[in-house]
C-alpha cells in the first residue's frame, strides 16, 4: 500500500500468526487496488484488460462505496481523475475496517491498527486506557499538536498534503490546487467512514471542516495554511488532558 501498517494486540492469547493473518490481509489488498503494480487488478481495468463483467466482488464493492460516497459529498470525492480510476482514497480506510473485523472474528478484544496515519481502535490500551493518539503538526512532523483519545470501536483519519503533495484535487474544479488548508483529521464511528470523508472534506479546502460539522456522529480538526485550527463543535470532548498545542485554534465550526 506504500505505506507502514502498524498492529497492537492486547489480548493475551494473541500469537505471531494472528498478526501474519492481518498482514497478509494488507498485502493481498495492495496487490489488487495498487496502481502502481502493471498486474494488479485495478491496473488491468484501467489498461482495459479487465472488462465490467470480470470484476471482482472486492473491485465491485469498492466501486459501489467510491459511487455513494461521492453522491454524499456533492462529487467532492471521485476516484475517476484524467481516465484513470485510483480508488486509494477509499481502499484504506475499507482495508483497515476489514482487517479490524478479522481481528474481532478471531476473538480479540484489544487492538489498535493502523495504516499511513489512519487508525481503527477496539477495546483499550494495555494500561486498560482509551487509545490515545496523536495529530502531527504539519509544519513540524515530529511535533503533535494535539493527543486524542478514541472511544471503543472509533476510527480517526487524516487527510493533507503536507507528505504527499497536491494529491488531493477538488473534482469540480480539477485544475484547482487546494492550498487555504493542509490538514483535516476526522473521527468517526469507524475508520471507514472517518477516511473517506476526510478525503472528500479535504478537496472542499476551508468549507470542509464545516461539512465535517453537518455530519451525524462525526468531528474533525482542520489546520490552514497559517497554522491556525478549527474544530467541529463537539471535537473538545475526544483531546486528552495532556494535550500541549503549538497552534492556533480558531473557532469551532458551526
Amino acid at each position: 500500500m506504500g505505506m507502514p501498517v502498524s498492529v497492537e494486540i492486547v489480548d493475551k492469547h494473541v500469537t505471531e500468526k494472528d498478526f501474519d493473518a492481518v498482514y497478509a490481509y494488507f498485502a493481498a489488498v495492495d496487490e489488487r487496488f495498487s496502481t502502481y503494480k502493471p498486474e494488479s487488478e485495478i491496473s488491468k481495468i484501467n489498461s482495459s484488460e479487465i472488462s465490467a463483467e470480470n470484476f471482482s466482488d472486492e473491485m465491485k464493492e469498492i466501486f459501489a462505496l467510491a459511487e455513494q460516497t461521492k453522491k454524499q459529498s456533492n462529487g467532492f470525492f471521485d476516484i475517476k481523475h484524467n481516465g484513470i480510476i485510483d480508488p486509494s482514497g477509499i481502499v484504506k480506510g475499507w482495508a483497515i475496517y476489514n482487517a479490524a473485523k478479522l481481528l474481532q472474528k478471531n476473538g480479540f478484544e484489544y487492538f489498535y491498527v493502523e495504516a499511513g496515519g489512519d487508525i481503527q481502535v477496539q477495546g483499550s490500551n494495555h494500561q486498560g486506557q482509551p487509545w490515545s493518539v496523536g495529530i502531527r503538526n504539519p509544519f513540524n512532523q515530529s511535533e503533535i499538536v494535539k493527543s486524542v483519545e478514541l472511544g471503543n470501536n472509533e476510527g480517526m483519519a487524516t487527510s493533507g498534503n503536507y507528505i504527499r503533495g497536491n494529491h488531493i484535487y477538488n473534482p469540480n474544479e480539477r485544475g484547482q490546487i487546494i492550498d487555504e488548508i493542509v490538514s483535516l483529521t476526522v473521527i468517526a464511528e469507524n475508520i471507514y467512514e472517518a477516511d473517506r470523508f476526510a478525503t472528500a472534506a479535504f478537496a472542499m479546502g476551508a468549507e470542509g471542516i464545516n461539512f465535517i460539522e453537518s455530519l451525524l456522529d462525526f468531528e474533525g480538526y482542520s489546520i490552514d495554511r497559517n497554522g491556525i485550527a478549527t474544530y467541529t463543535s463537539g471535537f473538545e470532548k475526544y483531546i486528552a488532558s495532556n494535550t500541549i498545542s503549538s497552534l492556533t485554534a480558531g473557532l469551532p465550526a458551526k
